[in-house]
Protein backbone atom coordinates (compact mmCIF):
# COMPACT_ATOMS: atom_id res chain seq x y z
CA UNK A 1 0.00 0.00 0.00
CA UNK A 2 1.52 3.35 -1.06
CA UNK A 3 1.51 6.60 0.90
CA UNK A 4 -1.56 8.01 -0.89
CA UNK A 5 -3.59 4.87 -0.13
CA UNK A 6 -2.44 5.02 3.49
CA UNK A 7 -3.58 8.62 3.79
CA UNK A 8 -6.96 7.80 2.25
CA UNK A 9 -7.38 4.85 4.63
CA UNK A 10 -6.63 7.11 7.60
CA UNK A 11 -9.20 9.63 6.36
CA UNK A 12 -11.80 6.87 5.99
CA UNK A 13 -11.08 5.56 9.48
CA UNK A 14 -11.41 9.03 11.00
CA UNK A 15 -14.72 9.60 9.22
CA UNK A 16 -16.03 6.22 10.36
CA UNK A 17 -15.05 7.03 13.95
CA UNK A 18 -16.77 10.41 13.73
CA UNK A 19 -19.92 8.77 12.34
CA UNK A 20 -19.94 6.21 15.16
CA UNK A 21 -19.43 8.88 17.79
CA UNK A 22 -22.33 10.84 16.35
CA UNK A 23 -24.60 7.77 16.43
CA UNK A 24 -23.62 7.07 20.04
CA UNK A 25 -24.39 10.67 20.93
CA UNK A 26 -27.84 10.40 19.30
CA UNK A 27 -28.64 7.28 21.35
CA UNK A 28 -27.83 9.06 24.58
CA UNK A 29 -29.92 12.04 23.51
CA UNK A 30 -32.86 9.69 22.86
CA UNK A 31 -32.49 8.28 26.36
CA UNK A 32 -32.45 11.80 27.84
CA UNK A 33 -35.66 12.69 25.99
CA UNK A 34 -37.35 9.54 27.32
CA UNK A 35 -36.22 10.26 30.87
CA UNK A 36 -37.43 13.85 30.70
CA UNK A 37 -40.82 12.58 29.49
CA UNK A 38 -41.06 10.19 32.46
CA UNK A 39 -40.44 7.13 30.26
CA UNK A 40 -37.07 6.02 31.61
CA UNK A 41 -36.75 2.35 30.51
CA UNK A 42 -34.24 1.64 33.27
CA UNK A 43 -36.94 2.20 35.88
CA UNK A 44 -38.99 -0.73 34.57
CA UNK A 45 -38.44 -3.68 36.88
CA UNK A 46 -40.26 -6.58 35.16
CA UNK A 47 -42.13 -7.81 32.12
CA UNK A 48 -44.20 -10.99 32.18
CA UNK A 49 -43.03 -13.23 29.32
CA UNK A 50 -45.56 -15.91 28.33
CA UNK A 51 -43.86 -17.43 25.28
CA UNK A 52 -40.58 -17.67 23.39
CA UNK A 53 -40.06 -17.34 19.65
CA UNK A 54 -39.29 -20.97 18.86
CA UNK A 55 -42.23 -22.25 20.92
CA UNK A 56 -44.60 -19.98 18.99
CA UNK A 57 -43.23 -21.11 15.61
CA UNK A 58 -43.12 -24.82 16.43
CA UNK A 59 -46.65 -24.79 17.87
CA UNK A 60 -48.29 -22.30 15.52
CA UNK A 61 -51.46 -24.32 14.99
CA UNK A 62 -52.18 -24.19 18.72
CA UNK A 63 -50.90 -20.64 19.14
CA UNK A 64 -52.60 -18.94 16.18
CA UNK A 65 -54.97 -16.21 17.32
CA UNK A 66 -53.76 -16.34 20.91
CA UNK A 67 -52.35 -13.37 22.82
CA UNK A 68 -48.71 -13.79 23.84
CA UNK A 69 -46.05 -11.64 25.45
CA UNK A 70 -42.46 -11.97 24.24
CA UNK A 71 -39.36 -10.02 25.15
CA UNK A 72 -36.00 -9.63 23.50
CA UNK A 73 -33.62 -7.47 21.53
CA UNK A 74 -34.57 -5.61 18.34
CA UNK A 75 -32.31 -7.00 15.61
CA UNK A 76 -34.04 -5.50 12.57
CA UNK A 77 -36.55 -2.70 12.14
CA UNK A 78 -38.48 -1.40 9.11
CA UNK A 79 -40.60 1.73 9.56
CA UNK A 80 -43.28 2.25 6.88
CA UNK A 81 -45.56 5.15 7.70
CA UNK A 82 -48.47 3.99 9.84
CA UNK A 83 -47.19 0.41 10.21
CA UNK A 84 -43.78 -1.12 10.82
CA UNK A 85 -42.04 -4.43 11.31
CA UNK A 86 -39.35 -5.39 13.77
CA UNK A 87 -37.52 -8.62 14.44
CA UNK A 88 -37.03 -9.52 18.10
CA UNK A 89 -34.40 -12.01 19.27
CA UNK A 90 -34.89 -13.93 22.52
CA UNK A 91 -33.31 -16.97 24.15
CA UNK A 92 -34.72 -19.45 21.64
CA UNK A 93 -34.44 -17.56 18.37
CA UNK A 94 -36.24 -14.65 16.79
CA UNK A 95 -39.73 -13.65 15.67
CA UNK A 96 -41.20 -10.86 13.61
CA UNK A 97 -43.65 -8.36 15.05
CA UNK A 98 -46.09 -6.21 13.09
CA UNK A 99 -46.43 -2.86 14.82
CA UNK A 100 -49.27 -0.60 13.61
CA UNK A 101 -50.15 2.89 14.86
CA UNK A 102 -53.85 2.02 15.07
CA UNK A 103 -53.10 -1.01 17.24
CA UNK A 104 -50.71 0.44 19.83
CA UNK A 105 -51.78 4.09 19.79
CA UNK A 106 -50.29 7.19 18.22
CA UNK A 107 -48.01 8.16 21.12
CA UNK A 108 -46.62 4.66 21.55
CA UNK A 109 -46.08 4.33 17.82
CA UNK A 110 -44.19 7.63 17.72
CA UNK A 111 -41.95 6.31 20.50
CA UNK A 112 -41.49 2.97 18.73
CA UNK A 113 -40.26 4.64 15.54
CA UNK A 114 -37.38 6.13 17.57
CA UNK A 115 -36.25 2.80 19.00
CA UNK A 116 -32.87 1.52 17.81
CA UNK A 117 -31.54 -1.85 16.78
CA UNK A 118 -30.16 -3.33 20.00
CA UNK A 119 -32.91 -1.96 22.26
CA UNK A 120 -34.68 -4.54 24.42
CA UNK A 121 -38.47 -4.52 24.17
CA UNK A 122 -41.48 -6.40 25.46
CA UNK A 123 -44.23 -7.05 22.92
CA UNK A 124 -47.75 -8.24 23.61
CA UNK A 125 -50.02 -9.21 20.75
CA UNK A 126 -51.84 -11.82 18.67
CA UNK A 127 -50.04 -14.65 16.87
CA UNK A 128 -50.76 -14.67 13.13
CA UNK A 129 -49.23 -15.25 9.69
CA UNK A 130 -48.44 -12.45 7.28
CA UNK A 131 -49.34 -12.55 3.59
CA UNK A 132 -45.88 -13.98 2.97
CA UNK A 133 -46.64 -16.81 5.43
CA UNK A 134 -44.21 -15.58 8.11
CA UNK A 135 -45.30 -16.39 11.64
CA UNK A 136 -45.49 -13.07 13.49
CA UNK A 137 -47.03 -11.18 16.40
CA UNK A 138 -49.54 -8.40 15.73
CA UNK A 139 -48.53 -6.04 18.52
CA UNK A 140 -51.13 -4.48 20.80
CA UNK A 141 -48.42 -2.94 22.99
CA UNK A 142 -44.68 -2.39 22.79
CA UNK A 143 -42.68 -1.56 25.92
CA UNK A 144 -39.10 -0.33 25.90
CA UNK A 145 -37.38 -2.36 28.64
CA UNK A 146 -33.76 -1.28 28.14
CA UNK A 147 -32.07 1.31 25.92
CA UNK A 148 -28.95 0.14 24.09
CA UNK A 149 -26.34 2.89 24.15
CA UNK A 150 -23.86 0.99 22.00
CA UNK A 151 -24.01 -0.09 18.36
CA UNK A 152 -24.19 -3.77 17.50
CA UNK A 153 -21.98 -5.15 14.71
CA UNK A 154 -23.58 -5.07 11.28
CA UNK A 155 -26.07 -7.95 11.19
CA UNK A 156 -25.09 -9.67 7.95
CA UNK A 157 -21.34 -9.61 8.60
CA UNK A 158 -21.79 -10.50 12.26
CA UNK A 159 -19.05 -10.42 14.84
CA UNK A 160 -16.06 -12.14 13.22
CA UNK A 161 -13.04 -10.73 15.06
CA UNK A 162 -11.98 -13.68 17.24
CA UNK A 163 -10.31 -11.60 19.93
CA UNK A 164 -13.37 -9.36 20.33
CA UNK A 165 -15.67 -12.38 20.31
CA UNK A 166 -13.88 -13.92 23.29
CA UNK A 167 -13.51 -10.64 25.19
CA UNK A 168 -17.08 -9.53 24.55
CA UNK A 169 -18.87 -12.86 24.75
CA UNK A 170 -22.12 -11.02 25.46
CA UNK A 171 -21.96 -9.43 21.99
CA UNK A 172 -20.88 -12.74 20.45
CA UNK A 173 -23.96 -14.45 21.91
CA UNK A 174 -26.20 -11.76 20.45
CA UNK A 175 -24.71 -11.78 16.97
CA UNK A 176 -23.83 -15.45 16.42
CA UNK A 177 -26.70 -17.86 16.91
CA UNK A 178 -24.43 -20.91 16.66
CA UNK A 179 -22.41 -19.64 19.62
CA UNK A 180 -25.51 -19.48 21.77
CA UNK A 181 -26.42 -23.01 20.66
CA UNK A 182 -22.96 -24.25 21.70
CA UNK A 183 -23.45 -23.03 25.25
CA UNK A 184 -27.03 -24.28 25.45
CA UNK A 185 -25.67 -27.67 24.38
CA UNK A 186 -22.87 -27.42 26.95
CA UNK A 187 -25.46 -27.05 29.70
CA UNK A 188 -27.37 -30.06 28.37
CA UNK A 189 -24.17 -32.15 28.26
CA UNK A 190 -23.44 -31.47 31.92
CA UNK A 191 -27.05 -32.13 32.88
CA UNK A 192 -27.04 -35.48 31.05
CA UNK A 193 -23.76 -36.48 32.73
CA UNK A 194 -25.32 -35.76 36.12
CA UNK A 195 -28.42 -37.76 35.23
CA UNK A 196 -26.37 -40.72 34.07
CA UNK A 197 -24.21 -40.80 37.20
CA UNK A 198 -27.12 -40.16 39.55
CA UNK A 199 -28.92 -43.11 37.97
CA UNK A 200 -25.80 -45.24 38.59
CA UNK A 201 -25.95 -44.45 42.30
CA UNK A 202 -23.24 -41.78 42.40
CA UNK A 203 -23.42 -38.90 44.86
CA UNK A 204 -22.38 -35.39 43.79
CA UNK A 205 -20.15 -33.61 46.31
CA UNK A 206 -18.09 -30.42 46.65
CA UNK A 207 -14.50 -30.21 47.87
CA UNK A 208 -12.15 -27.26 48.60
CA UNK A 209 -10.71 -25.04 45.88
CA UNK A 210 -8.22 -23.34 48.21
CA UNK A 211 -5.76 -25.93 49.49
CA UNK A 212 -2.43 -26.03 51.28
CA UNK A 213 -1.15 -28.85 49.08
CA UNK A 214 -2.27 -28.88 45.45
CA UNK A 215 -1.87 -32.54 44.51
CA UNK A 216 -3.51 -35.15 42.33
CA UNK A 217 -2.01 -34.10 39.00
CA UNK A 218 1.25 -33.03 37.35
CA UNK A 219 0.80 -29.28 37.04
CA UNK A 220 2.01 -25.99 38.48
CA UNK A 221 -0.55 -24.40 40.81
CA UNK A 222 -1.56 -20.78 41.19
CA UNK A 223 -0.58 -19.43 44.60
CA UNK A 224 -2.21 -16.80 46.79
CA UNK A 225 -2.25 -15.67 50.42
CA UNK A 226 -5.00 -16.20 52.97
CA UNK A 227 -4.92 -13.04 55.08
CA UNK A 228 -7.11 -14.25 57.95
CA UNK A 229 -4.79 -17.16 58.76
CA UNK A 230 -1.64 -15.52 57.40
CA UNK A 231 -0.96 -18.60 55.30
CA UNK A 232 0.02 -19.16 51.70
CA UNK A 233 -2.48 -21.36 49.87
CA UNK A 234 -2.91 -22.72 46.37
CA UNK A 235 -5.78 -23.12 43.94
CA UNK A 236 -6.52 -26.80 43.37
CA UNK A 237 -5.14 -28.48 40.25
CA UNK A 238 -7.22 -31.61 40.73
CA UNK A 239 -10.18 -33.00 42.68
CA UNK A 240 -8.59 -36.34 43.43
CA UNK A 241 -7.18 -36.40 46.94
CA UNK A 242 -10.26 -35.01 48.69
CA UNK A 243 -12.62 -37.31 46.80
CA UNK A 244 -10.51 -40.31 47.83
CA UNK A 245 -10.81 -39.18 51.43
CA UNK A 246 -14.59 -39.53 50.98
CA UNK A 247 -14.16 -43.10 49.71
CA UNK A 248 -12.19 -43.77 52.91
CA UNK A 249 -15.12 -42.29 54.83
CA UNK A 250 -17.52 -44.82 53.32
CA UNK A 251 -19.14 -42.82 50.50
CA UNK A 252 -18.78 -45.57 47.93
CA UNK A 253 -19.61 -43.64 44.73
CA UNK A 254 -18.82 -39.93 44.52
CA UNK A 255 -18.26 -37.36 41.78
CA UNK A 256 -17.59 -33.66 41.50
CA UNK A 257 -17.83 -31.27 38.55
CA UNK A 258 -15.87 -28.11 39.19
CA UNK A 259 -13.21 -25.64 38.19
CA UNK A 260 -9.53 -26.47 38.59
CA UNK A 261 -6.62 -24.15 37.98
CA UNK A 262 -3.27 -24.92 36.37
CA UNK A 263 -0.55 -22.35 35.87
CA UNK A 264 0.21 -23.29 32.29
CA UNK A 265 0.08 -21.89 28.77
CA UNK A 266 -2.82 -21.17 26.44
CA UNK A 267 -3.52 -23.12 23.26
CA UNK A 268 -6.43 -24.73 21.43
CA UNK A 269 -6.68 -27.46 24.10
CA UNK A 270 -5.61 -25.68 27.28
CA UNK A 271 -6.94 -22.86 29.42
CA UNK A 272 -5.51 -22.19 32.91
CA UNK A 273 -8.95 -22.59 34.51
CA UNK A 274 -11.16 -25.32 33.17
CA UNK A 275 -13.95 -27.68 34.20
CA UNK A 276 -12.93 -31.09 35.44
CA UNK A 277 -15.10 -33.96 36.57
CA UNK A 278 -13.67 -36.70 38.74
CA UNK A 279 -15.50 -39.74 40.04
CA UNK A 280 -14.50 -42.58 42.35
CA UNK A 281 -16.17 -45.92 42.86
CA UNK A 282 -15.26 -48.35 45.61
CA UNK A 283 -14.81 -52.06 44.91
CA UNK A 284 -14.04 -51.73 41.21
CA UNK A 285 -10.92 -51.20 39.08
CA UNK A 286 -9.88 -49.47 35.88
CA UNK A 287 -11.76 -52.04 33.80
CA UNK A 288 -14.96 -50.95 35.53
CA UNK A 289 -14.04 -47.34 34.78
CA UNK A 290 -13.59 -48.19 31.09
CA UNK A 291 -17.05 -49.74 30.92
CA UNK A 292 -18.61 -46.77 32.74
CA UNK A 293 -16.86 -44.25 30.47
CA UNK A 294 -17.83 -45.96 27.24
CA UNK A 295 -21.46 -46.23 28.32
CA UNK A 296 -21.58 -42.65 29.59
CA UNK A 297 -20.11 -41.12 26.41
CA UNK A 298 -22.60 -43.09 24.34
CA UNK A 299 -25.50 -42.03 26.57
CA UNK A 300 -24.57 -38.33 26.58
CA UNK A 301 -24.13 -38.22 22.80
CA UNK A 302 -27.52 -39.85 22.25
CA UNK A 303 -29.24 -37.55 24.75
CA UNK A 304 -27.71 -34.30 23.49
CA UNK A 305 -27.06 -34.95 19.78
CA UNK A 306 -29.70 -37.60 19.10
CA UNK A 307 -27.05 -39.92 17.65
CA UNK A 308 -23.87 -41.74 18.67
CA UNK A 309 -22.10 -40.75 15.44
CA UNK A 310 -20.97 -37.12 15.65
CA UNK A 311 -19.00 -34.91 13.25
CA UNK A 312 -15.70 -33.42 14.33
CA UNK A 313 -13.80 -31.47 11.70
CA UNK A 314 -13.29 -33.80 8.73
CA UNK A 315 -14.06 -36.92 10.76
CA UNK A 316 -17.21 -38.75 11.83
CA UNK A 317 -16.63 -40.05 15.35
CA UNK A 318 -18.41 -43.31 16.10
CA UNK A 319 -19.24 -43.55 19.80
CA UNK A 320 -21.70 -46.38 19.18
CA UNK A 321 -19.29 -49.21 18.49
CA UNK A 322 -16.96 -50.72 21.13
CA UNK A 323 -13.97 -48.49 21.84
CA UNK A 324 -10.57 -49.88 20.83
CA UNK A 325 -8.36 -50.95 23.77
CA UNK A 326 -4.53 -50.94 23.53
CA UNK A 327 -1.75 -50.98 26.09
CA UNK A 328 0.71 -48.08 25.76
CA UNK A 329 3.39 -50.58 24.70
CA UNK A 330 1.05 -52.02 22.02
CA UNK A 331 0.17 -48.53 20.79
CA UNK A 332 3.83 -47.48 20.45
CA UNK A 333 4.67 -50.76 18.70
CA UNK A 334 1.70 -50.32 16.32
CA UNK A 335 2.82 -46.88 15.13
CA UNK A 336 6.63 -47.11 15.45
CA UNK A 337 7.47 -50.81 15.23
CA UNK A 338 9.39 -50.52 18.53
CA UNK A 339 8.49 -53.00 21.27
CA UNK A 340 9.41 -51.50 24.65
CA UNK A 341 8.97 -54.93 26.23
CA UNK A 342 12.22 -55.75 24.42
CA UNK A 343 14.00 -52.61 25.71
CA UNK A 344 16.03 -53.84 28.71
CA UNK A 345 16.71 -50.63 30.63
CA UNK A 346 16.86 -46.85 30.71
CA UNK A 347 20.16 -46.65 28.84
CA UNK A 348 18.73 -48.63 25.93
CA UNK A 349 15.58 -46.48 25.95
CA UNK A 350 17.66 -43.30 25.78
CA UNK A 351 19.66 -44.72 22.89
CA UNK A 352 16.42 -45.37 21.00
CA UNK A 353 15.26 -41.84 21.77
CA UNK A 354 18.50 -40.44 20.37
CA UNK A 355 18.03 -42.46 17.19
CA UNK A 356 14.45 -41.24 16.77
CA UNK A 357 15.30 -37.64 17.79
CA UNK A 358 12.95 -37.75 20.77
CA UNK A 359 14.01 -35.13 23.32
CA UNK A 360 14.33 -36.29 26.94
CA UNK A 361 15.87 -35.06 30.17
CA UNK A 362 18.68 -36.68 32.15
CA UNK A 363 16.29 -37.59 34.99
CA UNK A 364 13.97 -39.54 32.67
CA UNK A 365 13.78 -43.30 33.12
CA UNK A 366 12.64 -45.98 30.66
CA UNK A 367 8.96 -45.44 31.47
CA UNK A 368 9.22 -41.69 30.89
CA UNK A 369 10.77 -42.31 27.48
CA UNK A 370 8.03 -44.79 26.54
CA UNK A 371 5.52 -42.03 27.30
CA UNK A 372 7.54 -39.53 25.20
CA UNK A 373 7.42 -41.98 22.26
CA UNK A 374 3.66 -42.28 22.72
CA UNK A 375 3.19 -38.51 22.70
CA UNK A 376 5.47 -38.02 19.72
CA UNK A 377 4.35 -40.83 17.43
CA UNK A 378 0.97 -42.18 18.55
CA UNK A 379 -1.48 -39.56 19.92
CA UNK A 380 -2.28 -37.89 16.60
CA UNK A 381 -3.42 -41.23 15.10
CA UNK A 382 -6.02 -41.94 17.79
CA UNK A 383 -8.99 -40.31 16.07
CA UNK A 384 -11.70 -42.87 16.84
CA UNK A 385 -12.32 -43.67 20.54
CA UNK A 386 -9.34 -45.59 21.91
CA UNK A 387 -8.48 -46.61 25.46
CA UNK A 388 -4.70 -46.58 25.99
CA UNK A 389 -3.90 -48.70 29.05
CA UNK A 390 -1.11 -49.78 31.36
CA UNK A 391 1.15 -46.74 31.71
CA UNK A 392 4.66 -46.87 33.20
CA UNK A 393 4.84 -46.37 36.95
CA UNK A 394 7.20 -43.38 36.57
CA UNK A 395 4.40 -41.17 35.24
CA UNK A 396 1.64 -42.53 37.49
CA UNK A 397 2.37 -41.69 41.15
CA UNK A 398 -1.16 -42.37 42.43
CA UNK A 399 -1.94 -45.60 40.59
CA UNK A 400 -1.97 -49.26 41.61
CA UNK A 401 0.77 -51.40 40.03
CA UNK A 402 -0.12 -54.33 37.76
CA UNK A 403 0.41 -57.47 39.87
CA UNK A 404 2.08 -59.37 37.00
CA UNK A 405 4.07 -56.39 35.67
CA UNK A 406 5.03 -54.04 38.53
CA UNK A 407 6.87 -51.53 36.34
CA UNK A 408 3.45 -50.63 34.90
CA UNK A 409 0.17 -49.55 36.47
CA UNK A 410 -3.56 -50.13 36.02
CA UNK A 411 -4.29 -46.88 34.27
CA UNK A 412 -5.94 -45.79 31.04
CA UNK A 413 -6.49 -42.64 29.04
CA UNK A 414 -9.27 -42.28 26.47
CA UNK A 415 -8.24 -40.60 23.23
CA UNK A 416 -10.63 -39.21 20.63
CA UNK A 417 -9.60 -36.94 17.72
CA UNK A 418 -6.00 -37.26 18.91
CA UNK A 419 -6.85 -35.69 22.27
CA UNK A 420 -6.91 -37.08 25.77
CA UNK A 421 -10.52 -37.06 26.98
CA UNK A 422 -10.06 -38.67 30.39
CA UNK A 423 -7.54 -40.34 32.67
CA UNK A 424 -8.36 -43.27 34.99
CA UNK A 425 -6.70 -45.54 37.53
CA UNK A 426 -7.13 -48.52 39.71
CA UNK A 427 -6.38 -46.27 42.64
CA UNK A 428 -3.35 -46.88 44.79
CA UNK A 429 -4.60 -47.71 48.29
CA UNK A 430 -1.33 -48.97 49.80
CA UNK A 431 -0.16 -46.17 52.14
CA UNK A 432 3.43 -47.52 52.31
CA UNK A 433 3.77 -47.60 48.51
CA UNK A 434 2.07 -44.20 48.27
CA UNK A 435 4.57 -42.67 50.69
CA UNK A 436 7.45 -43.99 48.59
CA UNK A 437 5.88 -42.52 45.45
CA UNK A 438 5.46 -39.16 47.12
CA UNK A 439 9.13 -39.37 48.13
CA UNK A 440 10.10 -39.98 44.50
CA UNK A 441 7.98 -37.00 43.46
CA UNK A 442 9.73 -34.79 46.03
CA UNK A 443 13.07 -35.82 44.55
CA UNK A 444 11.84 -34.85 41.08
CA UNK A 445 10.74 -31.47 42.43
CA UNK A 446 14.19 -30.97 43.95
CA UNK A 447 15.68 -31.71 40.51
CA UNK A 448 13.60 -28.92 38.94
CA UNK A 449 10.29 -30.56 38.02
CA UNK A 450 7.83 -27.84 39.08
CA UNK A 451 4.86 -30.09 38.23
CA UNK A 452 5.81 -32.87 40.64
CA UNK A 453 3.49 -33.77 43.53
CA UNK A 454 4.30 -33.00 47.18
CA UNK A 455 3.77 -35.31 50.13
CA UNK A 456 0.28 -34.97 51.61
CA UNK A 457 0.44 -36.29 55.18
CA UNK A 458 -3.29 -36.04 55.83
CA UNK A 459 -4.02 -38.03 52.67
CA UNK A 460 -1.49 -40.66 53.76
CA UNK A 461 -3.24 -40.79 57.14
CA UNK A 462 -6.54 -41.42 55.35
CA UNK A 463 -4.97 -44.29 53.40
CA UNK A 464 -3.60 -45.75 56.64
CA UNK A 465 -7.12 -45.76 58.07
CA UNK A 466 -7.98 -47.84 55.01
CA UNK A 467 -9.33 -47.25 51.49
CA UNK A 468 -11.07 -50.11 49.70
CA UNK A 469 -10.07 -51.17 46.17
CA UNK A 470 -11.28 -48.23 44.07
CA UNK A 471 -11.56 -47.15 40.48
CA UNK A 472 -11.23 -43.44 39.73
CA UNK A 473 -11.33 -41.21 36.66
CA UNK A 474 -11.00 -37.58 35.64
CA UNK A 475 -12.77 -36.11 32.61
CA UNK A 476 -12.01 -32.85 30.82
CA UNK A 477 -15.57 -31.57 30.46
CA UNK A 478 -14.50 -28.79 28.07
CA UNK A 479 -12.95 -31.30 25.67
CA UNK A 480 -16.11 -33.42 25.71
CA UNK A 481 -18.12 -30.28 24.90
CA UNK A 482 -15.67 -29.51 22.07
CA UNK A 483 -16.28 -32.98 20.64
CA UNK A 484 -20.07 -32.89 20.83
CA UNK A 485 -20.33 -29.31 19.47
CA UNK A 486 -17.67 -29.75 16.75
CA UNK A 487 -15.65 -26.87 18.22
CA UNK A 488 -11.96 -26.61 17.21
CA UNK A 489 -10.66 -24.72 20.27
CA UNK A 490 -11.30 -24.81 24.01
CA UNK A 491 -12.02 -21.07 24.00
CA UNK A 492 -15.04 -21.76 21.80
CA UNK A 493 -16.70 -23.72 24.62
CA UNK A 494 -15.72 -21.44 27.54
CA UNK A 495 -18.06 -18.51 28.05
CA UNK A 496 -15.23 -16.32 29.31
CA UNK A 497 -11.83 -17.79 28.37
CA UNK A 498 -8.64 -16.43 29.88
CA UNK A 499 -7.35 -13.46 27.85
CA UNK A 500 -4.33 -11.24 28.20
CA UNK A 501 -5.31 -7.93 29.74
CA UNK A 502 -5.67 -5.14 27.19
CA UNK A 503 -3.63 -2.74 29.31
CA UNK A 504 -0.56 -5.00 29.31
Amino acid sequence: MDKQQNNQQNVNNQKQEQDINQLLKIRREKLSVLQEAGKDPFKITKFDVTAHSRDIKENFEQMEGKIVSVAGRIMQKRVMGKASFCNVQDLKGNIQSYVARDSIGEESYADFKKYDVGDIVGITGEVFKTKTEEISIHASSVTLLSKSLQILPEKYHGLTNTDIRYRQRYTDLIMNEEVKETFVKRSRIISSIRKYLDDQGFMEVETPMLVSNAGGASARPFETHFNALDEDVKLRISLELYLKRLIVGGLERVYEIGRVFRNEGLDTRHNPEFTLMELYQAYTDYNGMMDLTENMFRYVAQEVCGTTTVPYGEHMIDLGKPFERLTMIEAVKKYTGIDFDEVPDTAAAKKLADEKEVHYEDRHAKGDILNLFFEEFVEEHLVQPTFVMDHPVEISPLTKRKPDKPDYVERFELFITGREMCNAYSELNDPIDQRERFKAQEELFAQGDEEANHTDEDFLNALEIGMPPTGGIGYGIDRLVMLLTNSPAIRDVLLFPTMKSLDK
